[in-house]
């Protein structure tokens, strides 16, 4: 796997979920553990069972974001060049087709949101957003068909502290 690109938005949130499930995450499904093996007959224990499964898929979930942050990459603004699309570029887009304005963030794929405007780097429209400068036209082939934008403008969002 390639490096993953993230903001630094997006860093701070993997790290505190990784952060909780280590710590709150485990505590809790531990305590459901031992409270089902209380109740005595292991084999027939559905809420074990439940327990132990909710264990397995809690250290399969830290396991990934532990790997998605050794591979991760803090894209900061020195490095973006602010007339082109990249990670944390707000951009605007006209819909040629359908004549609307939309807004997206450009995030890493951990971070996305479609509903939110936030789209991944890796999904179809953002990898052809990525790179591209205002006044660039594109054909978007995406799972819901052909889509055909042009960028209004790329704005990159104040770096928070």
């Amino acid at each position: 796997m390639d490096e993953v690109l993230l903001t630094k938005e997006g860093l701070q949130k993997m790290e505190a979920d990784l952060e909780h499930l280590k710590t709150v995450k485990r505590r809790e499904v531990a305590e459901r553990i031992k409270a089902a093996r209380a109740q005595g007959d292991l084999l027939e224990n559905s809420e074990y069972d439940d327990a132990k499964n909710e264990q397995a898929q809690l250290e399969a979930r830290i396991v990934n974001l532990e790997r998605l942050l050794r591979k991760a990459r803090l894209v900061s603004d020195e490095e973006v060049d602010p007339d082109r699309v990249h990670i944390g570029s707000q951009v605007e887009v006209r819909d040629l087709d359908r004549d609307e304005v939309h807004t997206y963030t450009i995030v890493g794929s951990n971070e996305a949101d479609p509903f939110e405007g936030r789209i991944s780097y890796q999904s179809p429209v953002g990898k052809a957003l990525f790179g591209r400068a205002v006044g660039d036209e594109l054909d978007i082939q995406t799972p819901g068909g052909l889509l055909r934008y042009q960028i209004l403008s790329i704005n990159r969002p104040s770096s928070e502290t």
